[in-house]
């Protein structure tokens, strides 16, 4: 059997951020057992799973990112809609569109330190789309 839901995010600053909460705030229950798929439906962020302890990882992350992949950069051709634009998009395709989480006693069977970010890679993000999709 399979469920489906549409998340709407609200918008966020650039950056990592937790949004466990605030994605199974959207979910109705978790069966007993079985597989959560959740997807992104953006090319400027993404999705990840990660500390969800010491907010100072999520900065890291973000300065590492930023060094790896530098704005403004002269190679660039597609820079219609900013300079975080072709930074945000190879940003995403490095992170990923979906991640999968097993279900065990009606809870996303998580290791206690982890948490599900959105990867915000845009400066001034909208409010983001997800697709979660639970198989039992």
């Amino acid at each position: 059997m399979v469920k489906q839901y549409a998340i709407q995010l609200p918008s966020f600053k650039r950056g990592f951020h937790l949004i466990t909460k605030l994605v199974m705030q959207q979910i109705n229950e978790l069966p007993n057992q079985g597989i959560f798929h959740l997807f992104i439906q953006h090319t400027s962020a993404g999705l990840t799973i990660n500390e969800n302890a010491d907010p100072t990882v999520r900065v890291d992350f973000e300065s590492s990112f930023n060094h790896l992949i530098k704005e403004n950069e002269a190679f660039y051709k597609h820079n219609y809609e900013g300079s975080d634009d072709m930074p945000a998009h190879i940003k995403s395709s490095l992170i990923g569109s979906s991640i999968t989480i097993p279900i065990t006693k009606h809870q996303l069977n998580l290791g206690i330190w982890q948490g599900i970010y959105l990867c915000e890679f845009r400066n001034n993000g909208v409010g983001r789309k997800l697709v979660a999709t639970i198989m039992f």
